[in-house]
């Protein structure tokens, strides 16, 4: 009896410390290449990808996203149209989901099937298995963008400036960035505080 009264002691200690870690590591440079380029993850298809599968000769966008944050959900037809966009202009576009310790539950390879799908998305959405690729980028939070041209990482950070209604946005951080890559420029403003959920990471 006193065994099992300390194991259900341990488990109420270590389950909020496991779904609350966060990650502390230096996020990626602006200028910086894309990294793990060959690293294959599982789409929603059934295949195997890598961020260079998904590129083009103009450059790549990286959201880390998932089916459940709330920050995510009001996002969504943001998401969905500046995913479209890219694909519509030859540049490359990805959203990556994170959360290995939501893996059994809402952000399991199943429910991102049947998210993609409820979302009527486009591109690719693959399964980052133990966080290895937002380790990598130093991703922290969803949605979080990196959005790279045919040399490095140009903008970094949240789609805009007002997550939590879209009819209230002034300035189009992501979409302004776009904008200037497809047309060859930089973006004006290149770097951006993203706000959102915690990718929920394995400690």
């Amino acid at each position: 009896m006193k065994k099992v009264f300390i194991l259900a002691a341990l488990s109420l200690i270590l389950i909020p410390a496991i779904s609350s870690f966060v990650y502390k590591g230096e996020e990626l440079p602006l200028n910086a290449g894309l990294p793990m380029p060959d690293y294959k993850m599982k789409d929603v298809s059934g295949k195997m990808m890598s961020l260079s599968d998904a590129k083009t000769k103009k450059g790549l966008l990286v959201i880390f996203s998932c089916n459940t944050c709330p920050y995510v959900k009001l996002s969504e037809s943001r998401i969905r149209e500046y995913s479209n966009y890219c694909l519509e202009n030859k540049i490359g576009c990805i959203l990556v989901n994170s959360n290995e310790a939501q893996r059994s539950e809402e952000d399991s390879f199943e429910e991102m099937q049947k998210y993609y799908e409820a979302q009527q998305l486009k591109c690719a959405y693959v399964v980052d298995e133990k966080s290895q690729l937002a380790d990598a980028f130093g991703a922290t939070r969803t949605p979080q963008c990196f959005l790279f041209d045919a040399k490095g990482l140009v903008y970094k950070g949240a789609i805009d400036d007002n997550v939590k209604d879209p009819g209230a946005v002034k300035a189009y951080y992501l979409k302004d960035a776009l904008t200037a890559l497809h047309s060859g420029q930089k973006p004006g403003l290149q770097q951006t505080k993203s706000i959102g959920c915690t990718i929920k990471r394995l400690e």
